[in-house]
């Protein structure tokens, strides 16, 4: 699959994501911003070597390799001011940022771990027994991390997406009231060590 293909992919799937969908100024422009956010993680996660997609490319996700010391992954203020002016707007952007503090906070204080953070799979891979895009993906982040000996951490606002990952074998370690007033689950995975 192409990269144009999978930015087209995330920019669909951005638009279902709560947290998406409050940060991306809502105007005329807000089907272009979906696909400027789209656009620079895609870019990113390629120059991090973080992308990972399904075989048929209906499922794609970013998995970065991390840590606390990380600071060009983080802030990078070139990058943020391109954000708030194609994407979030100044007001969006700010309190994206407050929400953030809290979020990286949950994260490892020490060492690296692997930070998933977008997952998403087109709502016609999504629930078929053929397809089983979501499984054979999370069977990809388990090689990784057991490969490299360090735990996933993601979050997400969708309670029945929480339930997924705990099926799949992440635990949820703090649940949080976002300012939304939704709720945010937040989950670990820690790999078995190597054979």
């Amino acid at each position: 699959m192409d990269k144009q293909q999978i930015i087209r992919n995330v920019a669909i799937l951005l638009q279902e994501i709560p947290t998406s969908m409050e940060i991306v100024k809502d105007d005329s422009k807000s089907n272009q911003r979906f696909h400027y956010l789209a656009k620079y993680m895609v870019e990113k996660a390629i120059e991090k070597d973080a992308l990972i997609t399904s075989e048929d490319g209906k499922g794609i996700a970013i998995l970065f390799r991390t840590n606390s010391k990380d600071k060009n992954f983080w802030k990078d203020l070139i990058t943020d001011l391109k954000l708030a002016w194609n994407v979030t707007g100044i007001k969006k952007g700010l309190k994206a940022m407050k929400v953030q503090e809290y979020v990286k906070a949950q994260r490892p204080k020490e060492g690296d771990y692997l930070y998933c953070w977008f997952w998403g799979i087109l709502t016609d891979a999504r629930g078929s027994d053929d397809a089983k895009t979501a499984y054979d993906m999370k069977n990809q982040f388990f090689v990784i991390a057991k490969d490299l000996q360090l735990p996933i951490y993601a979050e997400t606002r969708n309670r029945r997406i929480s339930l997924a990952y705990q099926r799949y074998g992440f635990e949820m370690f703090n649940e949080w009231n976002h300012p939304s007033g939704d709720k945010m689950y937040f989950l670990r995975y820690s790999p078995p060590a190597k054979d």
